[in-house]
């Protein structure tokens, strides 16, 4: 069993890791003045705020269509297909896909949250230590590398049943398919919803990079008092 100095070293470290301040010096008076449960408690907030606001911003209406940054495009091997539909009047199909792949995203996104907060509660030690000594996105890595396959799991579902009500979505995957076979489109391209999870994915650690070089540059700033009263002790 860890000793009571131990375990509060540990918090320390790890009340650093989740303000993301690496470059701040550490007052120890500071730190010795909060309870462990102001340490967990300010751990716990600075870790989810920002996968929180990134879900948040995506999960709504035009969070990925309306934004150019995660904007789901057809795949680029694609690109010249969609060219030609769009010069041989299918413009409104075109169009009609592209709108459904990123709808699909941004109800596929919301089922993230879950899967982020229970990351943080499994984080170890050794996670810790790699985020603080890592680079300005070392948490967000932490995320993709712990999350991807259960985000997975949770997005295609919901991508299927979205883009299933467009005609042009099956007949993309039929055709798609066979110019795969034949080398004239990447395989990674060829199933449009396995495409379309993926770049939703993209997008969210793309969201939860930015939170968190946000959270980094000022974790007092965030307006939280709880995060405050931890991180303020760092300065």
């Amino acid at each position: 069993m860890r000793s009571t100095s131990t375990v509060f070293k540990f918090l320390q470290i790890l009340g650093v890791v989740c303000g993301f301040v690496f470059a701040a010096p550490v007052s120890a008076a500071g730190l010795d003045a909060l309870s462990s449960n102001d340490t967990a408690s300010g751990l716990k907030e600075a870790l989810t705020r920002g996968a929180e606001i990134a879900v948040g911003q995506l999960g709504k209406r035009d969070g990925f269509l309306g934004d150019k940054r995660v904007r789901i495009p057809l795949p680029e091997s694609a690109r010249s297909v969609e060219k030609a539909m769009r010069t041989f009047g299918m413009k409104k199909q075109a169009d009609e896909l592209i709108e459904t792949m990123n709808r699909a995203a941004e109800m596929a996104v919301v089922e993230a949250k879950p899967i982020l907060t229970n990351a943080i509660k499994n984080m170890s030690f050794d996670d810790a230590r790699g985020i603080l000594t890592g680079g300005e996105d070392a948490a967000t890595q932490y995320f993709r590398r712990t999350t991807s396959n259960d985000i997975a799991a949770r997005f295609l579902p919901i991508v299927k049943k979205a883009t299933a009500k467009v005609d042009l979505a099956g007949q993309y995957n039929q055709y798609a398919g066979q110019a795969a076979k034949l080398g004239l489109l990447d395989k990674k391209d060829a199933d449009l919803d396995t495409y379309v999870t993926h770049k939703a994915m993209d997008g969210l650690f793309l969201m939860i990079a930015e939170q968190e070089k946000a959270i980094r540059k000022d974790p007092v700033g965030t307006g939280s008092a709880m995060i405050k009263k931890v991180f303020g002790t760092l300065k």
